[in-house]
């Protein structure tokens, strides 16, 4: 009991005095682990530890309060988490368990040794509080976690650094989390004690699960530039073998650098002389890391455990591709849009697109690139994300070939269609000629009008189309003709601007002739375009409604003329009371007012008029 209030009175003294500090992690460098405990595997529980570690209460499962137990398996009671342990890649890795005490006390000492002197190190602990809210064994989250980290002289005598984790809350699920504290030995100072205390209070809840304590050397921090690159990596390709570089180093004053090399960034060697802040590499012909090794004590440069390491600075040497490989010169036809030009690369490289051999500027990336203007462009290959290029850049030329030359590529004409024979001719000759009527002549010749294409191609392949545009002019097509008393009206299947005619020289818009006598007639109609007329034969019934038959040679008889039109015609006349006078075929039908030789008197007579078509009747008056 003694001893308990003595060390706890020393605690308060050097708490008092500003030794408590909060937990932190390491802000530089840090060495290689000097102490690493990570409570080792397997599926049985144990080993129980010394009793100068803990003096808490061993039991193979199942740890009730101030007892522990080391296991793989963190669920010893049914209320704490099922999990793992926290070291990566720990198959069947165990962890330190325990269930605190009813009061506040330490449950783990351990004496660290090989430590340098006047060197800053960082302890680091993962911890968990393994209660599962889940169950329902405690109220709300139970009791939670507080551990207290302390780093004792190795007299027990003097607080070096002292931290808090605070309370830990009990979860749903098991969440490890790393507490870390920094402190620094002084002269002769070569081990140091480790003590965690539960600063909470035991009962339900408050159960926890330690793992991977470690103990590193913890220096300035050590960045590391080229004088190419800055800071990022520097990536060489071979085209560039014979290229070195100046790397320095960023670090506290009164540090002892020296510089190592790796080929593989695990295996390390020292660079002979080279313990300065800067360091000239050799020309460049393969991969290399490159880290520089710190201490604030020479004698420590060496000593993983006492000294700190760099991040590495990598410098990638890469194996430039080759060039790609071309697709062949392009040649395009000048009256047409310039096509692409395109190489060959392996997959996985990438292309970019220059100007000339030796220019910077990228025009374009891919492995096809379209120009907007005609030239010769260089394509070079590259490892992507870098600027490892292939030494050479593959040079693909854009020309212009010649188009055959039309000086009217529209061109419109005329036609009266089915009347008349239109050339067209396509404006060249030696050249291969595509109509879109199928014809390869230069020239061809249509009766209708409509659009004519011809494709001219020259012997580079290169071709223009010309139009001709013909309009075509229909003549009229007289669908019928009838009489209206003395008239003639014309009908057409078809609109248009049309005029018409009766005898083939006179013309007239309207289609109708009044006051034309009767008989065979030809009706003309055209359009007004100069095409040729069409004819249509129109019998005209326009039976005159007297006659003289006085032998003054004006309209002395009754007759159907033009009746050898018809192939059938008859004429028959009648008196009022339907007495036949006079009968005979149309052709020869001839009467002058006789019957049985004698003149009749002037009066109305009847007549039928019958052709293969047609009954027409009416009646004439005979005049004297």
């Amino acid at each position: 009991m003694g001893s308990k209030v003595y060390l706890v009175t020393i605690f308060m003294i050097l708490y008092a005095s500003g030794v408590y500090s909060q937990l932190s992690f390491c802000s530089g460098d840090l060495g290689d682990p000097i102490f690493i405990e990570d409570f080792g595997a397997g599926t049985t529980n144990g080993p129980e530890l010394g009793d100068d570690i803990t003096s808490y209460t061993y039991v193979d499962s199942a740890p009730e309060d101030g007892f522990y137990t080391i296991s793989s398996q963190i669920q010893q009671l049914a209320s704490f988490h099922s999990g793992l342990d926290n070291t990566p890649g720990d198959t069947d890795g165990k962890a330190f368990i325990v269930n605190a005490s009813f009061t506040a006390d330490q449950f783990y000492q351990k004496t660290i040794e090989g430590l340098c002197e006047n060197t800053s190190y960082e302890f680091s602990a993962f911890l968990q509080n393994i209660y599962d809210i889940n169950s329902g064994a405690c109220p709300n989250t139970g009791i939670p976690v507080n551990v207290r980290f302390q780093i004792w002289d190795s007299t027990d005598t003097m607080l070096l650094a002292s931290g808090d984790t605070g309370n830990i809350d009990g979860t749903s699920t098991p969440i490890w989390t790393q507490y870390g504290l920094v402190f620094e030995t002084g002269a002769s100072q070569t081990e140091v004690i480790l003590r965690m205390i539960n600063n909470g209070d035991g009962g339900c809840g408050n159960d926890l699960a330690i793992d991977d304590i470690v103990f590193r050397a913890c220096g300035a921090i050590t960045t590391i530039s080229s004088d190419i690159s800055g800071e990022e990596d520097l990536i060489l390709c071979n085209s560039q073998s014979s290229l070195s570089t100046t790397l320095s180093v960023s670090t506290e004053i009164g540090v002892f650098i020296q510089w190592q090399i790796s080929t593989d960034g695990l295996n390390w060697s020292n660079i002979s002389g080279a313990t300065s802040s800067t360091y000239t590499t050799p020309g460049i012909s393969t991969t290399s890391f490159y880290r520089v090794n710190t201490a604030t004590d020479i004698g420590n440069l060496g000593n993983t455990f006492c000294s700190f390491f760099s991040l590495p600075y990598l410098i990638d040497f890469l194996e430039g591709p080759q060039a790609p490989t071309s697709n062949g010169d392009v040649q395009v036809c000048d009256n047409e849009a310039l096509s692409p030009i395109s190489v060959s690369v392996p997959s996985g490289l990438e292309v970019r697109w220059f100007e000339s051999a030796t220019s910077v500027e990228i025009l374009a990336t891919g492995t096809s690139y379209t120009p907007t203007s005609i030239g010769t462009y260089y394509a070079q290959a590259f490892i992507p994300n870098t600027d490892c290029g292939s030494t050479l850049r593959t040079p693909i030329t854009l020309s212009l070939l010649a188009s055959p030359v039309i000086s009217n590529p529209i061109e419109q004409r005329d036609i009266c269609n089915n009347q008349e024979m239109l050339e067209l001719f396509a404006g060249s000759t030696n050249l291969e000629y595509q109509w879109s009527t199928g014809e390869t002549t230069p020239q061809i010749t249509i009766t209708t009008g409509g659009n004519y294409l011809v494709t001219i191609s020259n012997s580079f392949g290169c071709s223009v189309t010309k139009t001709f545009e013909v309009e075509g002019f229909d003549s009229p097509v007289i669908s019928n003709a009838f009489s209206e008393g003395e008239a003639i009206v014309i009908q057409v299947e078809t609109e248009g601007d049309f005029e018409y005619s009766l005898d083939g020289v006179f013309y007239r818009t309207v289609p109708v002739f009044r006051n034309e006598p009767g008989g065979l007639r030809t009706i003309y109609a055209r359009n007004t375009n100069g095409c040729l007329p069409t004819t249509f034969q129109y019998y005209h019934f326009n039976i005159p409604t007297y006659f003289t038959p006085n032998d003054d040679g004006i309209n002395d008889f009754f007759l159907l003329p033009d009746a050898s039109f018809f192939t059938f015609s008859s004429v028959k006349v009648f008196d009022r009371f339907g007495k036949l006078l006079i009968s005979g075929n149309g052709v020869n039908f001839r009467w002058d007012g006789f019957y049985n030789g004698k003149r009749l008197p002037p009066d109305d007579y009847w007549y039928v008029i019958e052709t293969n078509d047609r009954l027409v009747t009416g009646h004439i008056s005979l005049l004297l």
